[in-house]
């Protein structure tokens, strides 16, 4: 017999990954072999378990989930990621894919979609929820009509790290603690994030924080 699929399951609600928990091992060929609270302890989590999907929810404190995702695939090439998430959100569904999702499932519909979504991404088929289907014909056909790509990310990577971070009320120096860089390299970063996005302190970059979802409001 061919071995289960290795899965490893992050949310910050352990009733959530309790109920999801169960639907996934339900199925024999489905098994969860590890579960995180937050998108950094996913990242540890899949350093020590090597599972073959990682299943993440976008809210999630210190690295969101498409955070994570893009460090997981960084460390883990070949691993597969489903975000898992309550938000019918195309901003979200669109930085998923670009973040290297293979799908991305409602929690809403979860016991109806999830195992499917699992074996998808397997095969390495895409899986959508009808709503991102039509959001992703509608801005491939904007695209087309206005003759302009996909707009490339405001901030990078690193920046994103310490705007979320600065949202949730770390120092500076925690941050750097965090990151393992410098305090001047943290503060350098926060500049650059004020100039870029045309804001004044840390109460807009909360603010700002909150509209691109790295934190709950």
């Amino acid at each position: 017999m061919t071995a289960p699929i290795r899965i490893l399951l992050a949310d910050d609600h352990a009733l959530v990954r309790r109920g999801v928990r169960l639907i996934l091992d339900g199925e024999p060929d489905l098994t969860v072999v590890a579960e995180a609270s937050d998108g950094a302890e996913a990242v540890e989590q899949a350093r020590l378990h090597h599972p073959d999907l990682a299943i993440l929810d976008i809210a999630m404190p210190r690295l969101t989930g498409l955070q994570a995702t893009r460090e997981l695939i960084r460390q883990q090439p070949g691993l597969r990621v489903l975000i898992l998430t309550m938000y019918d959100n195309e901003q979200f569904f669109f930085e998923g894919l670009r973040a290297g999702a293979n799908g991305y499932v409602l929690k809403s519909v979860a016991d109806r979609d999830l195992v499917e979504a699992c074996r998808a991404a397997m095969r390495d088929e895409p899986f959508l929820y009808p709503g991102a289907v039509t959001a992703l014909i509608r801005n491939y056909l904007d695209r087309v009509r206005n003759g302009e790509p996909v707009p490339e990310r405001a901030i990078t990577g690193r920046e994103e790290e310490i705007l979320k971070l600065v949202a949730e009320g770390h120092s500076s120096k925690e941050i750097a603690e965090l990151l393992f860089i410098s305090i001047k390299t943290v503060e350098r970063h926060r500049s650059n994030l004020l100039q870029k996005l045309g804001l004044r302190n840390r109460l807009d970059l909360t603010r700002y924080a909150i509209r691109a979802g790295l934190i709950e409001p």
